[in-house]
C-alpha cells in the first residue's frame, strides 16, 4: 500500500492518534474525515491497521468498558451511552459490560462511592450515619450522574437514617 502519498500520510496521522490509547474503528474513521481524508483512502487505513490488529472494536470495548466501571467507578448506563458515542455495537457493548462487571459489580461500585462520599468504611456504618433529605437528594443525583440506575441508587441511599 505504500505508493500513494496521500495514503502514508493518512496512515502516519492515524498511528499518532492511536498513540495515546486505544480508539474504535468509528472515532478513527471520524478523526481522519477531520483531517480531510476521503472514505477511500479511510477505508483503506481501516482495513489495513484491523489486518495488524491496531483496530479491534471488540478489545477496544473490553479494555474500555473495563477501565470506568473499575478506574471510574461508572454505572453500566453511563458506560453504555459513552461506548455507543464510540461507534461499538450493541452486542459487543453487552459483552464487554459483562466482562467487567466480573471484575467489579455495579454493587460494589456504587458501595464505594458511598463510602467514598459519605466517608464510610463498611457497611455496618450505614446504620451509624444519619444524613438529610438534602444530603440524600445531593447523593442520588451524584449516583445519577455516574449512571446507575435509579433501583440500585434508591436501595443503597434507602439504607441511611433521616
Amino acid at each position: 500500500m505504500g505508493s500513494d502519498p496521500f495514503y502514508e500520510k493518512a496512515e502516519q496521522s492515524a498511528l499518532r492518534f492511536l498513540l495515546y490509547r486505544g480508539r474504535s474503528v468509528h472515532e478513527l474513521q471520524v478523526k481522519l474525515r477531520d483531517k480531510g481524508y476521503g472514505d477511500d483512502v479511510i477505508g483503506k487505513v481501516v482495513d489495513r491497521f484491523s489486518e495488524l490488529k491496531y483496530l479491534d472494536d471488540e478489545c477496544f470495548a473490553n479494555q474500555w468498558a473495563r477501565s470506568l466501571a473499575v478506574n471510574k467507578l461508572w454505572g453500566n448506563r453511563k458506560i453504555e451511552i459513552d461506548l455507543r458515542l464510540k461507534g461499538i455495537s450493541e452486542m459487543l457493548i453487552k459483552g464487554a459490560l459483562m466482562i467487567a462487571r466480573e471484575e467489579i459489580s455495579e454493587e460494589q461500585a456504587i458501595r464505594m462511592l458511598i463510602g467514598k462520599k459519605m466517608n464510610i468504611a463498611t457497611d455496618f456504618e450505614y446504620d451509624s450515619v444519619a444524613i438529610t433529605t438534602k444530603e440524600k437528594q445531593r447523593l442520588i443525583r451524584y449516583l445519577m450522574g455516574r449512571g446507575f440506575s435509579p433501583g440500585l441508587i434508591f436501595d443503597r441511599v434507602g439504607m441511611f437514617k433521616e
